[in-house]
């Protein structure tokens, strides 16, 4: 393979070891360039491109892949325009959020970009809390939602959706006001972020715990793909996972002991 590390038939044969299959709602965290090298592949594009092709040749025309586009606008003082605001979440979520038929929910902190069958579903509609009821988080969730993370371990974002649902102690509402683009005009409007005190370090996240439960309770698949690995895990097996751990040590997400 030219000194390659993996060719583009791997990563279809790695998607489809760790239990993705046709019609499959997915989310994606990534960082592909960690797999190493692709045969044939000379351009970020054209990593971006195998990628996305691989995982629509496995899911089909009705599965659906969706990246987080997160921002963190409002968080950083700054104005959201879903469709000229980068995201901050890596390269190929940038590819998907550039893409021609991806479209990208208005939502300034915590934006996800979609394609496929599920795409409106996703992005329409936010509401101003991003782990509440009717939030992306709920609607994956609702629609089996997987986790199929390239180059990261089992942990997600949707952790705080979970945490939020059972209302963990450490977290807390807190409102964040900025502009948000709407048609062509920018409104002044207020979304929600559950957060953590961080002069509190011991409530600081620590997903290893998680990790290595689902790993041990094989509710998380792994596959080796060059110099590096794909995990899946389903939302529904994270939130149970979660939930019953958490029973038992209330800081299981968390740094504190």
């Amino acid at each position: 393979m030219n000194n390659a590390d993996y060719k583009y038939e791997d990563i279809v044969e790695a998607v489809k070891k760790v239990g993705i299959q046709k019609d499959d709602v997915l989310f994606s965290y990534s960082n592909i360039g960690f797999f190493g090298k692709m045969h044939n592949a000379e351009s970020i594009n054209d990593y971006c491109s195998a990628f996305k092709k691989a995982i629509f040749e496995v899911i089909g025309d009705d599965g659906t892949l969706v990246v987080p586009t997160f921002s963190y606008s409002f968080c950083n003082n700054k104005t959201f325009d879903k469709n000229k605001t980068p995201s901050v979440c890596g390269v190929f979520t940038e590819y998907i959020r550039k893409h021609q038929d991806a479209k990208r929910s208005n939502e300034p902190n915590f934006s996800i970009s979609a394609i496929g069958k599920h795409t409106e579903f996703f992005t329409k509609n936010q509401p101003s809390h991003p782990f509440d009821k009717d939030s992306f988080w709920e609607r994956f969730l609702i629609k089996n939602g997987k986790f199929l993370n390239l180059n990261f371990d089992s942990g997600s974002t949707f952790f705080h959706f979970v945490e939020k649902t059972i209302n963990v102690p450490y977290r807390y509402d807190k409102k964040f006001l900025g502009k948000l683009k709407i048609n062509s005009k920018f409104v002044e409007k207020e979304f929600f972020h559950f957060v953590y005190d961080k002069n509190k370090l011991e409530n600081k996240p620590n997903f290893e715990k998680f990790h290595k439960r689902a790993l041990m309770s094989q509710i998380a698949k792994t596959a080796n793909l060059g110099k590096g690995q794909i995990v899946c895990i389903s939302s529904q097996n994270t939130m149970d996972l979660i939930k019953k751990e958490i029973k038992k040590d209330p800081n299981f997400l968390i740094q504190k002991s």
